[in-house]
């Protein structure tokens, strides 16, 4: 990590640290501390999860070592997208990412682009090589710790949309993303039956 992002980071963690510390003692006042937070560390963004179809299931199948040359694979496809539609990759873990966008329109569109890249390189490969993409994003106000992590019920109902809900070549959003695209006529989206904690309703993407 660049040292000018160890710092920043390092600051808001130190801060965010203290004003819990605060809340904790006996007799603080929570709602005047939850403000100062809100008001520090407070951020609209959209935010999306991205998960590998299948990936546990097939392990055992086709073996550890082919599956990081699928994480890797997915990660040399996926993250130029990501620097196209001016995302920011906060973590990668396994073989789920976490990426935020300052507006909800690039989310969206690198959202579609990524299935689109994969769409054309699966039809390239034999089938046990595929990379087979769940995507959920969430929009509204979270909290944004430096660049390293980010908490709210939108970020809550992304994850568990694209980690958990998905399946491969799908894009859920929450409804309060799908608000955010108001101005996208050309879009298509269809209500699904779950509604993920954090959020009022979940649509699939119809691209």
């Amino acid at each position: 990590m660049p040292i000018f992002q160890q710092i920043i980071t390092k600051a808001s963690e130190d801060r965010l640290e203290k004003l819990i510390s605060d809340r904790l003692k006996k007799g603080s006042n929570k709602e005047e501390i939850d403000a100062r937070i809100w008001d520090l560390f407070g951020e609209t963004w959209a935010v999306m999860f991205t998960d590998l179809s299948g990936f546990s299931r097939n392990v055992a199948k086709f073996g550890i070592i082919h599956f990081i040359q699928i994480i890797y694979e997915s990660h040399r496809l996926l993250i130029p997208c990501i620097d196209n539609h001016d995302g920011i990759l906060l973590k990668k873990e396994g073989d789920s990412m976490l990426i935020i966008f300052r507006r909800a329109e690039r989310a969206i569109d690198c959202a579609i682009q990524m299935q689109k890249v994969l769409e054309e390189y699966n039809n390239k490969i034999i089938e046990e090589e595929k990379v087979l993409l769940c995507i959920g994003i969430g929009y509204g106000l979270l909290l944004k710790i430096g660049d390293g992590d980010v908490f709210g019920g939108e970020v809550n109902a992304a994850s568990k949309l694209g980690e958990d809900t998905a399946k491969a070549g799908e894009i859920l959003v929450t409804e309060s993303m799908k608000d955010a695209l108001f101005k996208r006529k050309n879009l298509g989206f269809e209500k699904i039956e779950i509604v993920p904690p954090g959020a009022k309703a979940a649509y699939r993407l119809k691209y």
